[in-house]
């Protein structure tokens, strides 16, 4: 997306001024698409759309005169209602100025993007952490490499270095002759022609030798076009890690249409996320009440299944599709999961010691996304009144070991968001399990 100011400039307002507002600008817009995306549908997320920014929100700061306060002095004429040494009352603030409040005019800069800058700015700054070089794929042309030295090409590719080696090895191979020893003929000539006497010959053929070796030099010139080297640059293959992402979703009887609404946005936004900006991420659905089965994405986002809850099915599920397809050796494995943190208190030892033995180990990645009732404002607010879940309080044993393990809660599909914005930006392993 590209924002251009065409405004006048009567004021003489510099560069900066308006790159200024330009990043202001387009990070407003960046913020009001995030917002747009808090009333879509799932099938909507991709979609293009168009955005609005109030006028108040880009306006430049300027000094004025404040309309009240302060002492000023001003000198008049005069007139039969005033002589020289009156004061006069301030007039009252307030009202509407010349410049006023009438009239027509537009209260909001509207944005219409397409589907391309629309995710583009959804998506900037997201990144799967920890995305680590294991086996590695190949085949498809990413970037540019340097090969070597052409005789073309543009200025910009200019060798200086190599440049000036090779009119150096030019100049010593034809022998040009030096300034020092231009300087030196220079010197002899003007000592003789300060000594008394007859050195007429003697200079005159100091003057010749001068002007053979001036010649010379003018023949063979300091750099020459056969000397220009360019860089030059070929496509390469560039190297790319191979990851997939299990997608686990608790669709058992407790789960409300609420929070499932929330689970799959949440994935929605990962999935999208996944296949814009990778293309060797690999996903894999699974969905489980008291048994896990893995499923296509139609199935996992619409289908309407449901029953009890055992959330080590699911795990089990993963490590057994983990070792069949997946293997850690040459895998960046990555897990996120949703779940109202309902489960049968006999499978709780099972799930954690699935989790904490059997996944992390061999994850670089995983995130809890615990989905709650919309309706219950003790939840939402966090405070100490709010109960934690079994598998919650479970996982928080987990979490406290080491940052590859992080937990979120959502109870409103306006947190979902910057939660996914919080799990995957772009920053460090250990900022993200310090705030768990």
């Amino acid at each position: 997306m590209y924002i251009v100011d065409r405004r006048l400039n009567p004021g003489g307002k510099s560069l900066v001024n308006r790159q200024r507002f330009l990043r202001r600008a387009k990070a407003l817009v960046q913020q009001a698409v995030r917002d747009s995306l808090k009333d879509r549908s799932i099938k909507e997320l991709e979609q293009e759309g168009e955005v609005t920014i109030a006028r108040d929100e880009v306006h430049e700061p300027t000094f004025r005169r404040g309309s009240s306060g302060g002492n000023r002095e001003h000198i008049l004429p005069g007139n039969k209602e005033y002589l020289q040494g009156d004061e006069i009352e301030r007039p009252p603030s307030g009202g509407q100025g010349a410049g006023g409040h009438q009239g027509d005019g537009e209260d909001e800069f509207r944005f219409v993007l397409s589907r391309e800058e629309f995710l583009d700015m959804f998506l900037e700054d997201l990144e799967l952490p920890e995305l680590a070089k294991k086996k590695l794929t190949s085949g498809e042309a990413q970037g540019v490499r340097q090969a070597g030295y052409s005789t073309s090409g543009s200025p910009s590719a200019l060798s200086i270095g190599r440049t000036m080696r090779n009119s150096m090895s030019r100049r010593i191979a034809l022998k040009r002759p030096r300034g020092e020893d231009m300087l030196k003929l220079e010197e002899e000539i003007a000592r003789l022609e300060a000594l008394p006497g007859d050195h007429a010959d003697e200079i005159a053929k100091l003057r010749e030798e001068y002007e053979r070796l001036d010649r010379r030099r003018k023949l063979i010139t300091y750099v020459d076009p056969i000397d220009l080297r360019y860089r030059r640059f070929e496509p390469t293959p560039k190297p790319i890690s191979q990851a997939v992402m299990f997608c686990l979703m608790d669709v058992s009887g407790s789960m409300t249409e609420h929070m499932k609404d929330l689970a799959k946005r949440f994935y929605a936004l990962l999935h999208l996320f996944l296949k814009r900006c990778y293309r060797h991420v690999e996903v894999v659905f699974i969905r489980h009440t008291d048994k896990a089965e893995e499923v296509d994405e139609e199935t996992f986002f619409y289908s309407r299944e449901t029953g009890g809850t055992l959330v080590s099915t699911a795990l089990e599920k993963m490590l057994q599709v983990m070792k069949d397809r997946y293997s850690p050796e040459d895998w960046n494995i990555y897990v996120a999961q949703a779940s109202d943190g309902d489960n049968m208190p006999s499978d709780t030892a099972k799930t954690i010691s699935l989790m904490a033995e059997g996944i992390l180990p061999h994850a670089q990645y995983v995130a809890y996304l615990e989905v709650g009732r919309e309706e219950d404002p003790m939840m939402s607010m966090g405070g100490p009144l709010m109960r934690a879940s079994d598998l919650w309080r479970s996982y928080e044993q987990i979490g406290k070991a080491g940052g590859k393990f992080v937990m979120r809660k959502v109870h409103h599909r306006r947190e979902i968001y910057p939660v996914f914005r919080e799990l995957f930006a772009k920053r460090g392993m250990a900022e993200r399990g310090a705030k768990a």
